[in-house]
């Protein structure tokens, strides 16, 4: 073993929507050693985005190996698991998949998810499973497989998560736990059971879905993994819990009144609060951490892809050079337009949306587009698009609990015009921590607390901290800045007006 590395680690993994990151950690030092694998998110036809989970499991074996290498001679206190929620799969009676994994991203419960919102019902279960109704859900999602395919249907013997496929690759054992469950639409969030109404919405018995655990159950790993990865067999697999409520303890947003936002390919804010929440709005979700630690917040399906929309559509032309890469000269473009875009807005819309409107047919849209607009302005008015999308959701989380902070974790602000932007949008307080500091690092965190060495998680968090490196950069919101956008937020109704004006023009015309 290597002079700096620690005598013990413990390996945080997390699967998300497009790659696995497995992190290893070292106990009270600032070691860590990370391995990446990525994996294509499939769209075999339209409002379908699948991936094929042999392939995403092929690449949490190659991650897991490599960080276990790298911790060669440090012994491994538990590999304890993330993963992106709200994905689905069929397995037969012999555990293999009859369908390929249904992520979140994939709308073709969109009919489903529509007329079950409009009623009654939706409120009511949005009310009692915390999961707002939503293509995206395993609840929609069962119930098109009801209508639309009723041979993959019949035939399921069991019907999981990625989570749980991955803790089924790791065990040997068809389980699921709280926090994943509560991402479902099908759990009862007073219960802590699979919700009876939402079962016979569906039409499947609770029989067809996993045990829920406890997210700090510990569980075996199974021999042939252990042999495949190079653990030993005595390792402790931790259940964990999601990406979404882990990224709020990674970044130490977990303490009254903190928000914590992640922004990538999409994105989301949530805060912690100590018990189920019913959003009488139903513009938040609450899901659980641990059975004591429930998050509130909102994810939208619209982040940085909206931006790589706008290079990819508006300025194919724009390259990179020897001193930077396209995206950053990308930016550069957007920020040689004033704030605010000279009026111009983006409603962000070009994937099926989830919050607040939690409507996915609600198109994207330009309003205020004038001739004096370029280019610059379309790529700038779709990142403040994004961000006013943002406060949307602090907006809701206000309504129930007071945001004082909001700690930030993605790739893009490594941009100062994203950093900028973001903290005028929100006009808080505004920390940026890295991106390791996120659901890998939440996931080691939560299996040191599931093992017992902390007795609340913020202790296990600081068991992990990276004591010799830099506090997290502060951005300070420009007053100025704050004052365009909310002049820009208060713009939109008025634009929409005119549009709904202009709408009633052509139905008269047609109705003629």
């Amino acid at each position: 073993m290597s002079a700096d590395r620690p005598a013990q680690v413990i390996v945080g993994l997390d699967v998300g929507t497009t790659g696995v990151k497995a992190v290893v950690f070292g106990l009270s030092s600032s070691w860590r050693r990370v391995a990446i694998r990525e994996y294509p998110l499939l769209a075999p036809a339209p409002d379908q985005e699948v991936q094929d989970p042999d392939t995403v499991l092929a690449a949490v074996a190659a991650a897991l190996a490599e960080c276990v290498a790298a911790a060669e001679g440090a012994e491994v206190l538990a590999v304890s698991v993330s993963a992106a929620m709200h994905g689905l799969i069929a397995l037969d009676s012999r555990l293999r998949p009859l369908t390929p994994l249904i992520t979140w991203a994939d709308s073709r419960a969109r009919e489903e998810a529509r007329s079950l919102r409009r009623s009654a019902l939706g409120a009511e279960l949005h009310k009692r499973t915390g999961a707002p109704v939503h293509p995206m859900t395993p609840l929609t999602k069962l119930m098109w497989f009801a209508r639309h395919d009723k041979q993959t249907f019949a035939a399921a013997r069991w019907w999981v998560g990625l989570k749980d496929y991955v803790l089924l690759w790791l065990t040997r054992t068809v389980v699921t736990e709280l926090s994943s469950a509560s991402g479902t639409g099908l759990l009862d969030m007073v219960a802590r059971t699979w919700s009876t109404t939402a079962l016979e919405l569906c039409g499947i018995p609770a029989e067809r879905l996993p045990e829920i655990l406890p997210t700090t159950a510990k569980l075996a790993l199974a021999a042939a993994t252990a042999q495949q990865v190079g653990l030993p067999t005595s390792t402790p697999v931790i259940a964990g819990a999601g990406d979404g409520p882990l990224g709020n303890l990674g970044t130490g947003a977990i303490a009254p009144g903190v928000a914590g936002l992640s922004l990538g390919t999409s994105g989301a804010v949530r805060m912690a609060v100590s018990e189920p929440r019913a959003d009488e709005g139903r513009t938040l979700f609450c899901y659980a951490l641990t059975d004591s630690v429930w998050v509130l917040g909102g994810a939208i399906s619209n982040g940085g892809a909206v931006v790589r929309w706008a290079e990819r559509s508006l300025t194919p032309d724009v390259a990179a050079t020897p001193e930077a890469g396209a995206d950053e000269q990308l930016l550069k473009l957007a920020a040689t337009v004033a704030p605010g875009c000279d009026g111009l807005v983006m409603l962000p819309y070009l994937m099926a949306e989830r919050a607040p409107l939690w409507d996915p047919d609600v198109p994207g849209a330009y309003l205020g587009l004038r001739r004096e607009h370029t280019r610059a302005h379309l790529v700038r008015a779709a990142i403040e698009g994004v961000c006013a999308q943002m406060r949307l959701i602090v907006d809701g989380l206000d309504a129930v609990d007071p945001v004082s902070s909001v700690r930030a974790t993605g790739g893009v602000f490594r941009s100062s015009l994203w950093r900028e932007v973001m903290a005028a949008m929100l006009d808080r307080p505004l920390q940026i921590v890295g991106e390791v500091e996120g659901t890998a690092l939440g996931a080691a965190a939560l299996g040191l607390f599931a093992l017992g060495r902390a007795s609340t998680l913020p202790d296990a968090l600081a068991l992990l901290a990276d004591v010799g490196g830099p506090p997290p950069p502060r951005v300070t919101a420009d007053p100025k800045l704050v004052g365009t956008y909310d002049r820009l937020r208060a713009s939109i109704p008025v634009l929409i007006e005119d549009l709904d004006r202009v709408a009633g023009l052509f139905a008269a015309a047609h109705r003629a």
